[in-house]
């Protein structure tokens, strides 16, 4: 009574496949695959890019501040 037997996992089966549906099922499980992918993928850039050594920072070229002339108007 406390554990579950095979009809009872067949059941379940057979009700998660008529509330989803074999399309259904298959699109969420390739997009899981896809998400856990491109998960690992972003794991694996930010260990590469911590691994190499930046480039030194360079300095940005500023324009003077400009002064606006005042003029009165009559």
């Amino acid at each position: 009574m406390g554990s579950l037997s095979i009809w009872h996992w067949i059941i379940v089966l057979v009700v998660v496949l008529l509330l989803f549906g074999r399309g259904k099922l298959s699109e969420l499980m390739g997009d899981a695959a896809k998400g856990i992918k491109a998960f690992k993928k972003g794991m694996a850039d930010d260990e590469d890019t911590a691994a190499k050594p930046g480039e030194p920072a360079r300095s940005l070229d500023h324009q003077p501040k400009v002064e606006a002339e005042q003029t009165k108007v009559s």
